[in-house]
């Protein structure tokens, strides 16, 4: 018998429009998380994946590479907002370097891999409801980023935040608008399916999908990926990058015992007691990128099979109702990651591919990694290293930490990080003009501005 709590919920959600099978899966994720579901996985069930092929081993000729980016199709998922940073709207909307958001980049990396190719690969965006508007109106500033019969961007779905207590929807009357949550990246098969865009991908010829987060300008469609997984009759791969002791909290893939299917585990599914062995690099070398691709055939199949929910783990994510007043009411977001759909398909597989593939912007310290003299954007929005330099450690203090702070402190740009180990600042400072950090550079003591052509070295 459906609870009081449920009922609210999906009222709710029903009354907003939300699709069935979006009601539907929202359903059995509440109704894991009144059972105490945990999620986790914990170590005596997996064995860790440590020999995966690599990208660069894989070589697929020119003309293989047009057939099957001709029936490619890249999706970014770009419903998150830059709260983190302090920015109201979407996060792909920031600018990122030379006057460039990162959804312009993105347009222009399509939009060269089509002249490159003379093939019609159409570009995807999953918006939220808080990031539709916006991104679409830089889209609109690149001519021909549409293809014809086809849109350019689908909604995810939301979902009612719920109370921590009671796990009924959240009433939140100062601001309504925060009473709702995306239900994760895993929205995403969903979502493709109530569209209507799956079917229609698959009525214009598309096979493969290249999936992958908006705020990872390293993500770009490599054609030679489609034509390999076609010849090996790849139905998913995800991407994964070697780890160091900065990705140790990141999710990775691990081989199930039970099944031998591989099988996402993400930091919030780790056992108590077992985050030594979840962060042990050597014992699971390798972290999931988020970027992954699809055989839209085989994901049609599997949804057809499962009506249409392909049954993801959950993700218990508890946070305040406004996620800047601490105070303010618990509530817990139900949510599902899209890499988790691995572990459905048979056969999937993963390749390792170099840090070129991940760039994220999730904080300032990356957006000033990306923003400084250690990378380019050409012209065709590839972003790429300006030469042999190890990417520095970067730790900016808390008035930094969000955009409007961050721009002030570095009025005419980012310093020089080309010869920077790294750069911690714990002081307010301002940065002047053409700035140079070389080897570990760190800055205490009281708030200043430092002269145009400072030459940073050490303690300061």
């Amino acid at each position: 018998m459906q609870s009081d709590a449920l009922t609210a919920a999906t009222d709710k959600m029903r009354a907003e429009g939300v699709p069935d099978l979006a009601v539907r899966v929202f359903a059995a994720f509440h109704a894991e998380l009144s059972a105490d579901v945990s999620g986790t996985i914990p170590e005596a069930t997996v064995e860790p994946l440590t020999e995966v092929p690599a990208l660069a081993d894989v070589e697929r000729t020119e003309d293989e590479v047009r057939d099957a980016l001709s029936r490619t199709v890249v999706l970014k998922l770009n419903g998150g907002l830059g709260t983190s940073m302090g920015v109201t709207g979407p996060k792909s909307a920031l600018e990122v370097r030379d006057g460039r958001t990162f959804l312009d980049v993105i347009a222009e990396q399509v939009l060269a891999l089509r002249q490159r190719y003379d093939v019609a690969v159409p570009l995807l965006l999953m918006n939220s409801f808080r990031t539709r508007e916006a991104s679409l109106e830089i889209l609109a500033r690149h001519d021909g980023i549409e293809v014809d019969g086809l849109p350019l961007d689908f909604l995810q779905h939301k979902e009612p935040k719920l109370r921590a207590d009671t796990l009924a929807p959240v009433e939140w009357p100062a601001d309504p608008s925060l009473e709702w949550c995306p239900p994760g990246h895993g929205d995403v098969f969903v979502a493709l399916q109530t569209s209507g865009v799956l079917g229609r991908l698959l009525e214009r010829g598309y096979r493969w999908m290249f999936l992958s987060n908006a705020d990872n300008l390293g993500a770009t469609c490599d054609g030679a990926i489609p034509a390999w997984m076609a010849d090996e009759g790849v139905p998913y791969l995800a991407e994964v990058c070697r780890r160091t002791v900065n990705d140790r909290k990141g999710g990775h893939l691990v081989v199930r015992r039970s099944d031998r299917h591989l099988v996402l585990r993400d930091n919030a599914m780790v056992e108590p007691g077992e985050e030594a062995l979840y962060q042990d690099i050597d014992r699971h070398p390798f972290f999931h990128t988020n970027n992954l691709w699809l055989d839209l055939e085989a994901l049609a199949a599997q949804l057809a099979a499962r009506d249409g929910d392909l049954g993801l783990p959950i993700i218990v994510n508890r946070k305040t109702v406004d996620p800047t007043d601490p105070g303010s009411t618990p509530v817990i977001q139900v949510e599902s990651a899209m890499g988790a759909a691995i572990e459905t398909f048979d056969g999937a597989r993963a390749v390792e591919v170099d840090r070129s593939r991940f760039h994220p912007v999730k904080t300032t310290n990356e957006l000033l990694l990306v923003r400084s003299d250690l990378y380019r954007v050409t012209e065709d929005g590839r972003v790429e290293e300006t030469g042999e330099h190890t990417e520095p450690f970067v730790d900016l203090g808390s008035p930094y930490k969000l955009l409007d702070g961050f721009e002030r402190r570095f009025p005419h740009g980012v310093p020089s990080m080309r010869d920077c180990t790294s750069l911690r600042v714990e002081a307010d400072v301002t940065f002047g003009a053409d700035v140079v950090c070389v080897g570990d550079v760190h800055l205490t003591g009281e708030a200043r501005i430092l002269p145009d052509g400072t030459r940073l070295g050490g303690e300061g």
